[in-house]
């Protein structure tokens, strides 16, 4: 079966199209929907189009992928889609698995929104796009919420007023739970061992840690929404809360300025001064910036902060996994990571780490270092096809 995974975004329609859960036929973006400039991207074995254009919305953004894929005859006509798996961030505490799409879930999905103001309304405009150019094939959502919804309550209540969970949902969620449940399924089959104890560190633009025990996730860094944890590209991670009502008091600032600059003009950016892209960071650090090595230094300060509380909080550690952009490709960040954790019996092989080898602990290593390439595209399928069988 083919399947159509989906990632809508605000301004963009990342699409991958795969032959059951594992083959990639083709996959791309349509980037800049509704600005002045777009590009569509598609990549298919040798072939690989780029064209710049303009596109208003994301049923436009859909056409333009569609009609691309039968041109390039990556597929012969649009009946030969199976299934399309959308990837939907937030599903809340309803829903615990993947599902499929239907006039109630759409409902949920936008009530959802105000927990994930950010993701979950582009994500439906991938779903209704879908719906009115694809409308006789099979829509899952597949949430990055459901993979923590093992989590148990004394490491997802806040401590604030029951009621503000009770009544109106606060607690952690978490997120990226489609790339920390792939790695984390790749290395328990590495490991070999019935019962397992890891740590993942999804490190991108948005970054995330999750403590998993026997395939489960227990914590993880992520809270309500995607601002809590750790610095990353543009968001702040932890802070006391009291910085809030200290620049609304004596800065004036406004609740919708916070917000932006939390989300948007924090993090590795705004710490830096340079660019919360970390290629730009580590050739700021090569020519000695001095916040751009800070930056870099309090990155891997607060992942090795979490990843010692949740080797503590699981009471043993059988491995780190590193995936996603920075955590698959900035050895440099690893290596810092691990500095930090030799107390755990963590040792580093430098060249292996230099080299993104799978696996870069020495044989002495009481605890496994990984190097996992993140597949939520494959994830999605797999569970996409997953819920149809169902």
């Amino acid at each position: 079966m083919k399947i159509l995974v989906i990632n809508a975004g605000s301004s963009s329609l990342k699409f991958q199209l795969l032959e059951g859960a594992n083959k990639m036929l083709c996959k791309g973006i349509v980037d800049g929907i509704g600005l002045k400039t777009c590009q569509f991207r598609l990549s298919s074995g040798k072939k690989n189009i780029t064209q710049n254009l303009r596109c208003d919305d994301h049923q436009e953004a859909l056409k333009i992928v569609l009609k691309s894929m039968v041109q390039q005859k990556i597929i012969p006509s649009l009946q030969a889609i199976g299934a399309i798996g959308h990837r939907v961030v937030h599903g809340g505490e309803k829903y615990r698995r993947a599902v499929k799409i239907n006039a109630q879930v759409i409902q949920t999905i936008r009530a959802l929104s105000e927990l994930a103001p950010l993701h979950n309304p582009p994500n439906l405009k991938g779903i209704e796009a879908c719906q009115k150019l694809l409308q006789n094939i099979p829509q899952v959502a597949v949430f990055d919420t459901s993979f923590h919804t093992t989590i148990p309550e004394k490491a997802y209540l806040y401590a604030l007023p029951y009621e503000l969970y009770s009544k109106d949902g606060i607690r952690r969620y978490g997120f990226h739970g489609t790339s920390h449940q792939y790695v984390s399924e790749q290395a328990i089959k590495l490991l070999k061992k019935k019962n397992s104890k890891i740590i993942s560190c999804h490190l991108g633009n948005g970054s995330s840690v999750t403590a998993i025990v026997n395939g489960k996730s227990v914590d993880t860094s992520m809270g309500l929404t995607p601002l809590e944890g750790i610095p990353m590209g543009t968001r702040s991670g932890d802070i006391d809360p009291a910085i809030i009502f200290h620049l609304m008091k004596q800065h004036g600032q406004k609740p919708n300025e916070l917000e932006n600059m939390l989300n948007k003009q924090s993090g590795l950016k705004g710490l830096s001064g340079v660019s919360s892209d970390m290629r730009d960071l580590w050739a700021a650090v090569k020519k000695h910036n001095k916040r751009a090595e800070l930056s870099l230094q309090i990155l891997a300060y607060r992942i090795a902060k979490y990843i010692g509380g949740y080797a503590a909080a699981m009471n043993g550690l059988d491995a780190i996994i590193f995936t996603a952009g920075i955590g698959e490709h900035a050895y440099y960040v690893r290596r810092d990571v691990c500095e930090y954790l030799h107390h755990l019996g963590v040792q580093l092989d430098p060249q292996k780490n230099k080299k993104d080898a799978l696996v870069i602990s020495t044989p002495k290593s009481k605890i496994k270092v990984l190097v996992i390439p993140t597949n939520e595209e494959a994830q999605i399928a797999k569970e996409t096809i997953k819920v149809l069988k169902a």
